[in-house]
């Protein structure tokens, strides 16, 4: 290679440079952190800025940032203060921002999945007692029986949770008009 041009690093290489896994390096390619050159092969090859930009990723995982916060952070650049490498007060409010409405998203994802959640769990529980008597139908039991005992579960359902707590009262209560037999 000539002196003009950049050098190029295999995964294998570049991710001891690094000291990570070259799956680690494939990973990182794959969320869309990095993008690297290729040869003619289709090998995967770094240069200087893969590295560097390698390097503020692995800074920042080890910081606690997620992957897609990192992925808004690539997206500005560092300035120089005092020295040292640090977002503009702009930077960061767009990557606020961009982190806010993602969390938004999120809220309203989740949201219209605990709606559907819901209507599958009612849906789940309407189907239920029509499997139950086709099971039962199956394992050979009576028809007319079966439909009769679907017949008073509906009603008692109708009647609501009042009628069957009068039922349970009435059950309790003992028969006046039997004789106490204990004395």
């Amino acid at each position: 290679m000539s002196k003009d041009s950049p050098t190029l690093l295999t995964v294998r290489d570049a991710a001891e440079r690094l000291g990570v896994t070259p799956r680690t390096l494939k990973y990182y390619e794959e969320r869309g952190l990095v993008s690297p050159s290729r040869s003619e092969g289709r090998y995967r090859l770094y240069d200087e800025e893969d590295l560097k930009r390698f390097g503020r990723i692995l800074r920042l995982r080890s910081l606690g940032f997620s992957l897609h916060g990192i992925t808004e952070m690539l997206k500005r650049p560092l300035e120089s203060v005092d020295g040292s490498h640090r977002y503009s007060q702009e930077s960061l409010q767009q990557i606020r921002d961009a982190l806010a409405q993602q969390v938004s998203a999120l809220d309203t994802r989740i949201e219209a999945m605990r709606r559907e959640l819901k209507e599958a769990q009612k849906l789940r529980t309407e189907l239920a007692p029509d499997l139950e008597y086709l099971e039962r139908r199956l394992a050979g039991e009576n028809a007319d029986v079966l439909l009769e005992q679907r017949r008073n579960a509906r009603a008692a359902a109708a009647a609501g949770p009042s009628a069957k707590r009068r039922k349970t009262q009435d059950e309790a209560a003992p028969d006046a008009a039997e004789p106490d037999k204990s004395a």
